[in-house]
């Protein structure tokens, strides 16, 4: 009987290894959310450099038995960030729907989320379309801002913020009124709603923010009531 060996160069022989490591490395799933109410788990992979955790990627979600995939799903591996799960009647159909919130970026005076919003339809989840909040603060959200105070003007409702009320420093006032730092999604009283700041400047600019209530129309969910809510009638979820 002949032993047939096949030599590997020392270039292919380190790809391997390193290719190994990596999936090593990225191997460490874990449940970061539940939902007993809907028989949910949420699954993640840790993907690391070193002995640091970088992302959670490589979601696994199972429901009721059946097991769904999501390979470019992202969330920051910060415990205090986890995914945020709902199960809730979102779009008024006497039907609860699974909510799926990622964070996507921290950082100083950062928080960047994502939504996910699942329908159930013959025992099998689809995902529909929620539209983004950015966009839709753009369409619908006029602002003016000159040395000493803002503007945000929604439909006729026209919002004043002085700076120097809020203590905002003058030399540090951008020129227009910036939306995005802050993103957030939240379910309140059966409704998605997304949360927006607004700001001024970089640090020590808060203005308020803008709230948009979704409702579900034309397969998709869209603004129903978009609001501004300034700085001193914030109630902080």
């Amino acid at each position: 009987m002949k032993n047939f060996f096949i030599k590997l160069s020392p270039i292919l022989i380190i790809i391997l290894v390193s290719m190994a490591m990596v999936t090593k490395a990225n191997t460490a799933e874990r449940v970061v959310g539940q939902l007993p109410e809907a028989y949910l788990t949420l699954y993640a992979t840790e993907k690391k450099e070193g002995s640091l955790t970088t992302d959670l990627t490589n979601f696994t979600l199972k429901v009721k038995g059946h097991t769904y995939f999501f390979s470019r799903w992202m969330n920051v591996p910060n415990p205090t960030y986890y995914p945020e799960l709902y199960y809730s009647d979102v779009n008024n159909d006497g039907k609860k729907e699974i909510i799926i919130v990622l964070t996507t970026g921290t950082g100083s005076g950062v928080v960047l989320q994502e939504v996910h919003v699942f329908h159930e339809n013959n025992g099998d989840l689809v995902e529909v379309l929620v539209d983004n909040p950015v966009a839709i603060i753009n369409k619908n959200v006029k602002t003016k801002s000159s040395n000493t105070e803002a503007v945000i003007t929604i439909d006729n409702n026209k919002t004043k913020i002085n700076f120097e009320e809020l203590g905002i420093v003058p030399a540090h006032i951008s020129e227009n009124v910036g939306f995005g730092n802050k993103l957030k999604f939240k379910v309140i009283d059966d409704k998605l709603v997304a949360i927006v700041d607004a700001s001024i400047a970089p640090t020590g600019g808060g203005l308020g923010e803008i709230h948009i209530a979704y409702m579900f129309k034309d397969n998709m969910y869209q603004a129903e009531e978009i609001k501004f809510i300034p700085f001193w009638k914030l109630e902080f979820y």
